[in-house]
This record gives structure tokens, sequence and C-alpha cells, in this order.
């Protein structure tokens, strides 16, 4: 074998180690991550964003899983969605939940916890959360429905909730029992 043939062979393996090693690092890349289930609040959890204690205040609460790190917990589903709206959250999400006030105690909610991505959400109703008015979340539309027809306000999906619409300026201001 001359010189130029083995550059050649050595070329060549040196492309197919190189392309076998970009496949398995894409590989790694793309193994999903498995959703880890939802937690349950104790007496000491408190929100990320202002240290208040969930099981203090009415209405439902939610929870952000992370692929690292977390979870982290909010008193309200309008902290959930201000985090999740925001373009700047770089964290990539793995679980997202919130609770099915069709099942929970609206003024101390407990367990009943669902993935929010596929919650419906009444906007609107005069129900009051930890912050004020407040997002209701609710496993079945025909629940939302029933809820939005007793407390005011419209049934949205997921991806329908706005930026505009979980406004946290003001939080407990906004509330008039207080």
């Amino acid at each position: 074998m001359n010189l130029q043939n083995t550059k050649r062979v050595h070329g060549s393996g040196r492309r197919l180690i190189s392309i076998l090693v970009t496949g398995l690092l894409f590989a790694a890349c793309s193994k999903p991550v498995q959703a880890p289930s939802a937690q349950e609040i104790g007496k000491d959890t408190a929100c990320i964003l202002d240290g208040m204690l969930l099981a203090d205040f009415p209405g439902p609460k939610a929870q952000i899983h992370y692929e690292r790190g977390g979870p982290d917990f909010f008193c309200d589903t309008k902290e959930m969605f201000s985090i999740l709206l925001h373009p700047e959250e770089k964290k990539r999400v793995v679980a997202v939940y919130t609770q099915d006030m069709g099942r929970a105690d609206w003024a101390h909610p407990q367990d009943n916890w669902i993935d929010a991505r596929t919650a419906f959400f009444v906007v609107g109703s005069k129900m009051m959360g930890s912050m004020g008015p407040t997002i209701g979340s609710f496993a079945t539309e025909a629940t939302a429905q029933t809820f939005a027809s007793r407390n005011g306000g419209k049934v949205l999906r997921f991806d329908q909730v706005t930026l505009d619409m979980v406004d946290l300026s003001g939080g407990v201001m906004n509330d008039k029992s207080m």
C-alpha cells in the first residue's frame, strides 16, 4: 500500500468515527426525559416567586418540573402562566401540574393534580386565589363550563391563555375581601 492510499484509508476512518460520535451525541440529546409525578404540597411548601405558603390560601396551585432542578411551586395559576409565558424563561420544562378544581375544595385545595397542558382554564371568574382574581383549572371542559356559568369567566385551553391575562401587578391588592 502506498502513502497516498494509506492517507485515504485513515481519512475515511476518521470521517466514519466522526459520523458515529456525532450520531451518538444526537441520540443522547434527543432522549426523552420522563415526566416526574406531581408532588403534594405540605404546610411548609412555599411559592417560588413570593415565599407565600401554599396551604394558607384558596384556589388552584401549580408546580413546574424542570429537566434540572425543581419543582417550583406556585400559590396561584396566574404565577405559573406568568413564568411559562415569559420568553426569557430558558429552563427546559418537563412537566406542569395544576389542581382539578372540579374535585378539589376551593378554600383548601389538596391533591387532585392534573397535567396543566391538557386542562381547561376559566379566565375572568369572580373566584379569588392567593393573588386576588385567579384562573380556575379543570380536568374536563364540561366541569369548566359549569364553573364559568356559576362564577363568570371564559373557558380556555392551556395554549389559549395569554400573558396579558396573567398580569401579576397588584397581586393581593386586587382582592377586595381583604
